[in-house]
């Protein structure tokens, strides 16, 4: 089968290209959900920086002002992982997939009890103690697709036992509160529990995918721009030009000594060509000419 040359320089165009698209794709895939991972995990690590704040600030200025407020009721808003989980949930009402939530194994407050998964990622947390944040994935029943960071929860200043390890030492506000079975039993130093923060990753992964859809589009126009024009200057600048070659020799060949188009104009090779093959053919009539005479 006869294959022309623009043929054999298109499939080898469009082969090189397809590798190259191919390479480009699965790199930028890459690169870009990369990007959304990393773009993610920085909106856990405000939003827990966020948390931390309003823990620190509710831990020097709110706890001290309520101190004496203890001896008569027990006000929530003095323990600052309760300050911190109410500002955040303020804050979920306008993004709704964010979440924060500070859990024990053993809580006070028995909406701070973890989840199946989270008791899971608190107990590799406690029986690794070295560990100072977990990260993961995970699938809300919906399907969204979530990132959460987990940071271990220990106490470490002793004036917490004061309500955390028995009963009996606990103010009675909060024993009458919440009763004898709740967030007793502490041990300083150790993992009881953990922050979890999470931050969904369907936007950042959407925002990836449409990046890389316009990035292959583009490509995708520029090679078919490239292709149309490559063609252009091969027709005009070698096929062409080689064409009139060939008529140029059958004509030749055939004995038709006469005039006959050969590509004018250029000083590349195909110009040389045609220069060369211009000699050829006036050496034939001049040798044609000194055969006539001879026989005359």
């Amino acid at each position: 089968m006869k294959i022309s040359l623009a043929i054999k320089f298109n499939l080898v165009f469009i082969a090189i290209f397809a590798i190259g698209l191919t390479a480009i794709g699965l790199v930028a895939d890459r690169v870009l959900q990369q990007q959304a991972l990393e773009e993610t995990r920085h909106d856990a690590d405000v939003l827990l920086s966020a948390a931390g704040a309003v823990q620190n600030y509710t831990a020097q200025h709110i706890t001290p002002l309520l101190a004496t407020q203890i001896q008569y009721s027990f006000v929530p808003e003095s323990v600052p992982a309760y300050s911190a989980i109410e500002m955040l949930n303020t804050l979920q009402s306008a993004f709704p997939n964010f979440s924060y939530r500070s859990t024990m194994v053993n809580p006070t407050n028995p909406r701070d009890r973890p989840t199946d998964w989270e008791t899971e990622v608190i107990n590799h947390l406690h029986d690794h103690p070295e560990l100072k944040e977990i990260t993961g994935q995970r699938r809300t029943p919906g399907g969204d697709q979530l990132l959460f960071l987990a940071h271990p929860s220990s106490i470490t200043d002793s004036s917490c036992m004061q309500c955390h390890s028995t009963p009996s030492a606990a103010p009675r506000t909060m024993f009458d509160k919440y009763g004898p079975a709740n967030g007793f039993g502490w041990t300083m130093n150790e993992v009881i529990g953990a922050e979890f923060v999470s931050v969904p990753m369907s936007e950042s992964i959407a925002r990836g995918h449409a990046v890389w859809r316009s990035l292959m589009v583009s490509l995708s126009a520029v090679f078919a721009v490239v292709l149309v024009v490559l063609n252009l200057m091969v027709h005009f600048l070698v096929t062409r030009r080689l064409q009139m070659l060939s008529r140029a020799a059958d004509e030749v060949s055939l004995g038709k000594l006469g005039d006959v188009a050969l590509p004018a104009g250029g000083r590349d090779e195909i110009a040389s060509l045609a220069v060369s093959f211009g000699r050829m053919r006036t050496s034939l009539i001049a040798a044609f000419e000194i055969l006539e005479e001879g026989q005359r």
